[in-house]
């Protein structure tokens, strides 16, 4: 976790437009966004680099975010992955949900229902990890 007040978030989007569209909203609110194309660019990003969450589509260049989200898990356990992705079927959400994620949206879905799961995710995050530190 990060101590910083403004929290960083890991986009991983192969779509240029929705990247910049999203990370403009994101850092609206103050979040410090990084952003990446691909399954490597995800992995190497949440391997050598602090996030508050991550976030991720479903469908890369080079495979299946499910793949990313099981490889972000391999190493990080507690920071929490949101798929942001056009997979609207509830068999999407499931498989997202049992690879690690801790929620799962449709595009397109409102900003502020983005920003809403992102803040609330990254708040509880910081106080498990505030329990932690004080036990």
């Amino acid at each position: 976790m990060k101590s910083k007040d403004n929290p960083r978030v890991l986009y991983i989007e192969d779509h240029e437009d929705t990247r910049e569209l999203v990370t403009l909203v994101l850092e609206q609110k103050s979040y410090e966004v990084v952003t990446g194309s691909t399954i490597k660019s995800g992995v190497y990003l949440a391997g050598s680099q602090d996030f508050d969450l991550y976030l991720l589509d479903s469908w890369l260049p080079d495979g299946s975010g499910l793949d990313l989200c099981r490889q972000i898990r391999e190493f990080d356990k507690a920071t929490p992955i949101v798929f942001y992705s056009a997979a609207a079927y509830e068999i999407d959400r499931e498989a997202a949900l049992d690879s690690g994620a801790q929620a799962y949206l449709v595009k397109p879905s409102q900003p502020s229902e983005l920003c809403t799961v992102v803040t609330s995710l990254i708040e509880l995050h910081r106080r498990r990890c505030r329990a932690v530190q004080s036990a």
